[in-house]
């Protein structure tokens, strides 16, 4: 059955869900965002309500002040240097991978070699598709992932299973984007080799039971990858307790610069694989014709690496220890459910995904009748409100939702009632524009 995108009032109201008690989520406090302060693009733009952060979060003060740091105090090339400089450059590298590690659940003092930096999560699953896959997909063999996954865990999967003549499998929700255990059990077998899966949904903002896809996984001995880009910024991940053998996420989501990401794998597969990229820095020995690789993570990390990025990422991790993902967390969910409240108010705004505020992580997509999604944010950026509209780098789901494009007004810890009295007031005149 479609997913059902185009609910009616009446509908959300019988649902019940939809709910807005002053006294049970303290609607005073979302009033201002002491947050907003850390933040110095919100800070100095006290007019703009920025709901993108799905699409990359604001720094806050400590990551850009890091990252003029290392710039100013350890700028150097890391790894391979004896001078002072290096060495401390190098050592705030490991810092930040240690740091990482114990961040995404491991503890073992071994555990940050297998935390390998990369660009962003697109890079760390293509490195997984193009370093793990040819290994062990061939003719006959199945890859599954599910219909509500971003392009970047997606694209990869069908450019592998092309070159391996294998079969990409796809999991679809059922009508509140619940990916059943009867659904994961239909789609995964003995055929199934990876089973690949976004943590939270950037359309929908469901949490996927990812800890049960990859239980089922390894049943049929096939590893487990986890998309934990919109994850991570939300709420505390342990890779340990998933039971997965990758995961990767980007810093730029999670309050960090952008152009670094992170991949962990377990070490024996990482071990096994060959290196994603060949060049400086990853490399133990060279001849005129052949080469033997470093070890891991180093055999993934070829070239000059972004320290600073990497250095800025680890102060990144470190405001969001102090802010605490419970504070976080709740202060989300009480946006969220105001947000869905208030434009489920609207006659001519429809809602998409979960009717339950809970289930939408940061996450809320929309459509305004008759009008078109870039039609929508471009009005609203009129009124400085800042959203997403398209397809999300998500098209096979649009298209299984059975619409083309939407909006999308993405929530995190900083925003406060003010952004969402702007993105209604806002509404309202994209609305008044076209119907008078």
């Amino acid at each position: 059955m479609a997913y059902r995108t185009l609910r009616d009032e009446k509908r959300l109201t019988a649902a019940g869900r939809i709910e807005w008690d002053s006294r049970s989520t303290q609607a005073s406090a979302l009033a201002t965002s002491q947050y907003k302060r850390d933040f110095p693009l919100l800070l100095h733009n006290p007019d703009l309500a920025f709901l993108d952060s799905a699409a990359t979060a604001q720094r806050p003060n400590a990551v850009l002040e890091a990252q003029r740091r290392f710039y100013e105090t350890m700028n150097a090339n890391a790894l391979r240097g004896l001078y002072r400089l290096s060495v401390e450059a190098t050592e705030a590298i490991n810092a930040s991978r240690t740091h990482i590690a114990s961040f995404i659940g491991l503890k073992g003092k071994d555990d940050a070699c297998d935390i390998v930096f990369c660009r962003n999560t697109s890079e760390a699953l293509n490195l997984i598709a193009h370093s793990y896959a040819p290994m062990v997909l061939g003719p006959g063999d199945e890859v599954c992932i599910t219909i509500m996954e971003h392009h970047s865990n997606l694209i990869p999967w069908q450019q592998a299973c092309k070159a391996a003549g294998a079969t990409l499998v796809y999991m679809y929700p059922n009508e509140q984007g619940v990916i059943t255990e009867e659904e994961m059990r239909t789609k995964i077998g003995a055929r199934t080799k990876i089973v690949s899966a976004v943590h939270v949904s950037n359309v929908l903002g469901v949490a996927n039971n990812v800890k049960r896809m990859a239980a089922i996984a390894h049943e049929f001995g096939a590893v487990m990858v986890v998309d934990g880009a919109q994850s991570v910024p939300h709420f505390p991940v342990d890779v340990t307790e998933l039971g997965c053998d990758f995961f990767a996420f980007s810093g730029h989501k999670v309050f960090g610069p952008m152009g670094i990401g992170v991949l962990w794998g377990r070490h024996e597969l990482l071990k096994a694989m060959p290196p994603f990229l060949t060049g400086g820095e990853m490399i133990d020995f060279v001849t005129e014709q052949d080469a033997t690789w470093a070890a891991v993570p180093e055999k993934f990390e070829a070239g000059t690496q972004d320290a600073a990025g990497i250095f800025a990422l680890d102060a990144a991790l470190g405001y969001v220890e102090s802010v605490g993902f419970d504070a976080m967390r709740a202060r989300e969910r009480a946006l969220v459910t105001l947000c869905m409240r208030r434009l489920s108010e609207l006659g001519f705004v429809r809602l998409i995904g979960p009717d339950d505020p809970n289930a939408h992580h940061g996450v809320i997509s929309f459509n305004v009748c008759g009008i078109h999604p870039h039609d929508v944010a471009s009005i609203l950026d009129m009124d400085n409100v800042a959203i997403r509209a398209g397809h999300h780098c998500a098209q096979p789901l649009l298209a299984y939702l059975g619409i083309g494009s939407c909006c999308r007004a993405s929530l995190a810890f900083y925003n406060d009632s003010g952004d969402i009295d702007q993105l209604v007031e806002g509404l309202k005149h994209v609305w008044r524009m076209f119907n008078g």
